[in-house]
């Protein structure tokens, strides 16, 4: 015979107050279950022919009355076999009990276990899982049914990522099981970028007038995460069920385990409120022909049942008889009533987790006792007469498989293994005082393996959709997360990548570098292949330069061809004709050498166009010198008794051009010797382009150069400046003063510009430098001469000349 110590049929089910009686049907119907649960079993197990045969299992009941004063008092009750405890008396003529399956909750396990212990008597506890229970120091003789959902918190880091929920509150209750889930939690948090944006510790002795206990539920409410997880039983959490009928958590989920009855404060206000609450369950294992055997009970069968008859009132609300304390409220009870009649949804409601445990644990007992019975001798087989029976049940309660077909060896506490599975129920509460579970899903942590129906989920009334519960909004792609300081991980301001990086996946920590051949889209979140670029013909930009190149040039051949023409006309003999043919045949060179910088560049044109730039600009510079030279050497010479006579000539004027253009030409050799000119790839200029062009090797030979030819513009300038008084008829000096201020304006505005632009444009700016320069010294020059030539032929003869001298 067995005893179970706690049945959890409460004495106020017996009150004689019919509205306790009608509020506490819920408390009713899940107690009752473990009854039904026990006499299903033993039932079973009488029938089997091949356990335990020729032995009837029998079972007695005493009512713990959830207190731990009546727990102590009914194993004394228990070990003594009367209502009269004595300690350390068996009073009974018999005691054919050899097991204890009970409590319901640790407390009661543990005030049990303290005087049983002293007794080895075994004891099977089926309600939750206690890690303190598993000492077996303390508690050598106690074997928990109960699962130890050591994978719970990975099953619910594994919903809530399902749902992108990573802010989340977190309330646990205050004992060695709450506190191991929070570490355990907390740890697989982290893991996976989580957050708690809250935990709170609930004291099973919660207070409502403690100051701290009372501040738990504006903490809840002031968060901002919309998720709320709480953990522990419906014992540890009974005072705070209780008080949590006095806030209403707007904008909250709750999520929580099957160990926390959330309607044990039966309240239709606050369960209406709860609605929607996602619910954790161990896996339900069927009773095979439990549900059959509920439905076969009735009054008149089990006529014999004392609870029957509560529960009949409760259920169906009717009176048994007139005696009935619900007299006031209801009728009698039709006669025939049976489990059948009993809605769906309340007979679900039996038929919970701890019925599979009340079950195993049984079968658990009777499996080790047919394994003991057929290893001892044949006087054990006399039950009762061997007062080492229940001691010796502990050898065979290390490791059996009460239920057939089970995939789990239950090992007493120690191999209790793992490969937990969970159901993810949804509490739905309906008009007329109605909830039901709603299964929606399931998680086994051990495979990684989660199904949600999500259609089936009933959300909240604070909540249209699936809610979402963050502490920041993710970072897209093209973004990265800068966390906030002092503040978790998971709340977080969204950076964009630099110029140069990207991110293609959201919530990216950090930013990755394009490779040097690909730069960033617009929104940042890939890499595109960089376009290869330089200054091409096709495009408007070097199609423009290269027509105004062109066009200069034919220009410039074309006042050549004037001057040719013209050659015998006093104003084209004026001042030198031979100088003024070799700076128009330079100006051509200049305009056309600027065509080597347009279009794709090649070794051969990068060594060629800085070296041609360079000796053909200077050329036509030493050209303006000499002619400069030339008109203040020629009015010097009219002096009497002047020495400059001998300078006059073109063989003064050829000799300062070559010697003029030969150190350009050394300065060239040079930077060709040393640091030629070489064809690159400009990758870093702009971020969407690599420019094709040419690096000058030196940038010192460059300015070198640039500052030569500088030199003699200068020094041009300046003698044609002094020379700009003398007579208007032999004199080109205002005309070369006008042309080198247009020349040095355009270079000194051509250096600044130069550093500050990079890839084609630099190239850009340095052709159309070439052509404003050399186009301002062939208007400045030579455009009032063509204008005499062509226009004002009348102008252009001696007589003129002889007058404006004799004037």
């Amino acid at each position: 015979m067995f005893s179970i110590t706690e049945l959890n049929i409460y004495q106020s089910t017996f009150s004689s107050s019919p509205r306790w009686i009608v509020a506490d049907k819920e408390f009713m119907l899940k107690n009752y279950q473990h009854f039904l649960t026990l006499q299903f079993a033993v039932d079973q197990i009488n029938k089997d022919p091949h356990l335990l045969p020729n032995i009837t299992l029998g079972y007695q009941l005493l009512n713990n009355l959830n207190s731990n004063k009546v727990a102590v008092e009914n194993s004394l009750t228990y070990l003594s076999g009367r209502s009269l405890t004595i300690p350390n008396y068996s009073c009974g003529r018999q005691h054919k009990s050899v097991a204890v399956i009970g409590g319901m909750s640790s407390a009661l396990s543990m005030s049990m276990a303290t005087i049983l212990g002293l007794y080895k008597v075994p004891q099977i506890t089926y309600g939750p899982f206690d890690p303190v229970l598993v000492d077996k120091v303390q508690y050598p003789y106690v074997y928990q049914m109960g699962s130890k959902e050591s994978t719970l918190h990975l099953a619910v880091v594994q919903l809530m990522l399902h749902f992108g929920w990573t802010w989340i509150g977190l309330l646990f209750s205050d004992n060695p099981r709450g506190q191991q889930f929070f570490l355990d939690l907390e740890e697989a948090m982290v893991m996976h970028s989580m957050c708690l944006a809250f935990k709170e510790k609930i004291p099973e002795n919660f207070n409502e007038e403690d100051r701290e206990d009372h501040l738990i539920f504006p903490k809840v409410i002031e968060s901002s995460s919309k998720v709320v997880f709480i953990y522990g039983n419906t014992y540890s959490l009974l005072k705070f069920s209780i008080f949590m009928t006095q806030y209403i958590l707007y904008g909250k989920i709750l999520v929580t385990t099957i160990s926390w009855d959330i309607s044990a404060p039966r309240n239709s206000k606050i369960m209406s409120h709860l609605h929607g609450t996602i619910i954790f369950s161990q896996a339900k294992r069927e009773i095979p022909g439990f549900k059959d055997f509920l439905r076969s009970i009735n009054s008149t069968v089990n006529s014999e049942d004392i609870f029957l008859k509560t529960f009949w009132e409760v259920v169906f609300h009717c009176r048994i008889s007139e005696e009935s304390p619900v007299k006031m409220v209801y009728s009698l009870c039709p006669e025939g009533l049976s489990l059948a009649d009993v809605p769906t949804h309340d007979l679900d409601t039996i038929i919970m987790t701890l019925s599979s445990n009340i079950y195993n644990a049984v079968y658990l007992l009777a499996h080790a006792i047919h394994q003991m019975l057929q290893m001892e001798i044949k006087e054990t087989l006399e039950l009762g007469v061997h007062p080492l029976l229940s001691w010796k049940l502990h050898y065979y309660l290390k490791c059996v498989n009460p239920v057939p077909g089970a995939n789990d060896e239950v090992c007493g506490d120690e191999s209790r293994i793992m490969a937990e599975t969970y159901d993810v129920l949804n509490l739905q509460f309906f008009p007329g005082s109605f909830e039901t579970l709603v299964k929606v899903g399931e998680v086994s942590p051990f495979n990684k393996g989660i199904i949600i129906n999500e259609e089936d989920i009933d959300w909240p009334g604070d909540f249209p959709q699936t809610p979402i519960s963050i502490c920041s909004v993710s970072c897209g792609p093209g973004f990265k997360k800068i966390i906030r300081e002092r503040e978790p991980i998971c709340c977080f301001d969204c950076t964009l990548c630099s110029d140069r990086e990207i991110s293609n996946q959201t919530d990216a920590q950090k930013c990755l570098q394009c490779p040097e051949d690909q730069h960033p889209s617009k929104e940042r979140d890939r890499c595109l292949p960089k376009t290869i670029t330089y200054l091409a013909y096709e495009e408007p930009l070097g199609m423009a330069l290269a027509s105004a190149a062109l066009c200069f040039s034919l220009l410039t051949a074309l006042v050549l061809g004037v001057f040719v023409k013209h050659r015998d006309t006093p104003i084209v003999k004026a001042n030198n004709r031979s100088l003024s043919y070799t700076l128009l045949i330079s100006l051509t060179l200049c305009f056309l050498c600027s065509l080597l910088f347009i279009g794709l560049p090649t070794q051969a044109t990068c060594l060629l166009r800085q070296i041609s730039f360079a000796v053909v600009f200077t050329l036509a510079i030493a050209s303006i010198l000499a002619k400069t030279l030339t008109v203040v050497l020629a009015f010097a010479a009219t002096k009497p008794g002047s020495r400059l006579r001998k300078w006059l000539g073109s063989t003064t004027s050829y000799f300062l051009i070559c010697i003029c253009t030969l150190i350009q030409m050394c300065l060239c050799g040079i930077w060709l010797g040393t640091h030629a000119p070489f064809l690159e790839r400009d990758i870093h200029s702009e971020a969407s382009l690599i420019v094709i062009q040419c690096n000058e090797g030196s940038l010192f030979f460059f300015y070198s150069v640039l500052g030569y030819m500088g030199f003699l513009a200068l020094v041009s300038f300046m003698m044609a400046f002094l020379a700009r008084k003398l007579p208007d008829t032999f004199n080109e000096a205002k005309y070369l003063t006008f042309a080198m201020l247009v020349f040095c304006s355009v270079w000194i505005s051509f250096l600044p510009t130069y550093q500050s632009t990079k890839g084609k444009a630099m190239v850009a700016m340095e052709v159309l430098s070439i052509l404003l320069s050399s186009a301002g010294i062939l208007t400045c020059f030579f455009a009032p001469k063509c204008y005499v030539i062509l226009l004002r032929s009348d102008r252009n003869t001696l007589e003129i000349l002889k007058n404006k001298v004799s004037l």
